[in-house]
């Protein structure tokens, strides 16, 4: 009787899991709920501040100073005046720690704000895999050396939202140095 009392907790457990997990998943023209973090200059960032005003683009990666993290930085670095023409706004989500994103941001010249989501709140919200991220890398900026450490690790996954707060374009299978332009061609069918 003992063992059918503990299945039944595991198979409840296991189901209550699966449902919660379900309703995180965002899928086209939900609503997203606001999330805020900090932002790379240190200052408390809020999706709320943009809505009925931009489009945002929210675009997860696994870890700041790394190859395909820094390609597809660098062409939302470059695409920026585009997206701006479309009337949208670029942020960049990680489990890296604030410093990690100032070096990444200041190496890279990057013009647009990167949230630190140590815990991965904001990847709850969009429902976008994590893993453990206590990986610490070793990178170079101005001849000076860091170590980078972050909390997660998250998928690499990108979201648009219109102005009226709906998502309006979501890819799980992003092409690093290619997102920019997959995103521009989303907006300009808005």
């Amino acid at each position: 009787m003992a063992h059918l009392k503990i299945s039944f907790v595991i198979i409840f457990t296991f189901m209550l899991t699966m449902s919660f997990s379900q309703e995180a998943v965002l899928k086209i023209g939900d609503k997203v709920p606001p999330f805020k973090a900090k932002a790379d200059n240190g200052k408390n960032w809020k999706s709320k501040q943009l809505l009925g005003k931009k489009n945002l683009v929210v675009y997860f990666y696994p870890a700041a100073m790394t190859g395909g993290c820094t390609k597809q930085a660098c062409a939302y670095r470059d695409d920026k005046s585009n997206l701006e023409g479309l009337d949208a706004v670029v942020v960049g989500v990680s489990g890296d720690a604030l410093k990690n994103l100032k070096l990444f941001k200041e190496a890279h010249a990057l013009n647009f704000d990167l949230l630190s989501d140590p815990e991965g709140a904001i990847a709850s919200v969009f429902g976008v895999p994590v893993k453990k991220g206590e990986q610490t890398i070793e990178r170079e900026v101005n001849g000076i050396k860091y170590q980078l450490s972050r909390g997660i690790t998250t998928s690499r996954w990108t979201f648009v939202i219109n102005k009226k707060g709906e998502l309006v374009y979501k890819s799980t299978e992003v092409n690093a140095a290619e997102d920019s332009k997959a995103v521009l061609t989303a907006l300009k069918n808005l």
